[in-house]
């Protein structure tokens, strides 16, 4: 018996399940999957994402405006987003943030939707998702600019002492997929030396399989392979790892406290 594992980052709205989402919820359930915190992208897809998250006990939504997609936003968006969160009381707002990776997006912009949304943030009193590429120092600056905020940083991928900064100022760090690598050494290291409080486990589904799947789509119930790497790291028991992530994930959002589970892949 363990604790219920929650994933804390899943898209799961994406059409790449659109032919077996049901399948994938009931493998994730098996896995002892016991909640999932669905990340909005663009304003455009926040109905649909609370359609899916009103058909299935355990489905949480988020709502806002990802980095990626910032052509696709409006600054109309961001007064409907106010809005929504009224209305809809989600666990968080995001994904948000700034991505300095890809070519081509506006970073000015960006910067703008990712200042606004923290603000809303602040306001309602709700954590932040937060998405950070090559730009992690850049979003602790502008977390420092608004005290009192607290949220995750999904799919860390920084330094020992940026996840400390983060965790200083209310933050928790997100682990997925790429945790299971060999070769990610830093973010193993990271994982063995963070404190157990500092950390949420995710998926990113269905982006960002594990090493077990390369070249898959991601799957909530693979959070279980993800897990079992963290408390290996760590040289700590699968259940108390489960339990503390948990624990985490559901004081970070506002969850019911998970019930435990004999949890089976098979």
């Amino acid at each position: 018996m363990i604790p219920a594992l929650v994933d804390s980052h899943c898209h799961l709205d994406a059409p790449a399940f659109d032919n077996d989402r049901e399948d994938v919820l009931a493998r994730a359930r098996r896995a002892g999957v016991g909640a999932i915190i669905l990340p909005a992208v663009t304003a455009a897809g926040w109905p649909r994402l609370r359609a899916l998250a009103a058909s299935h006990a355990g489905l949480y939504p988020a709502y806002g405006l990802h980095p990626m997609f910032v052509s696709a936003h409006r600054p109309a968006h961001l007064d409907a987003l106010g809005e929504w969160l009224a209305a809809e009381r989600p666990v968080a707002v995001g994904e948000c943030g700034l991505d300095y990776y890809v070519p081509g997006l506006d970073a000015d912009a960006q910067m703008r939707y990712f200042d606004a949304q923290l603000a809303l943030a602040r306001e309602r009193n709700l954590p932040v998702i937060v998405h950070a590429r090559k730009a992690l120092d850049r979003v602790i600056q502008r977390i420092r600019r608004q005290p009192g905020l607290r949220g995750v940083v999904h799919s860390f991928s920084g330094s020992l002492q940026q996840a400390m900064q983060l965790h200083d100022a209310g933050f928790c760090v997100g682990l997925g997929g790429p945790l299971t690598y060999p070769r990610a050494q830093r973010l193993r290291r990271i994982a063995a030396a963070l404190p157990l409080e500092a950390i949420l486990l995710e998926t990113d589904a269905p982006d960002q399989p594990g090493h077990a799947h390369r070249g898959e789509r991601n799957e909530p119930a693979f959070i279980r392979e993800v897990l079992a790497d963290l408390a290996a790291l760590r040289d700590t028991d699968s259940g108390t790892i489960a339990a503390a992530t948990t624990a985490n994930t559901c004081r970070l959002f506002g969850l019911p406290a998970a019930r435990e589970t004999a949890a089976s892949e098979s």
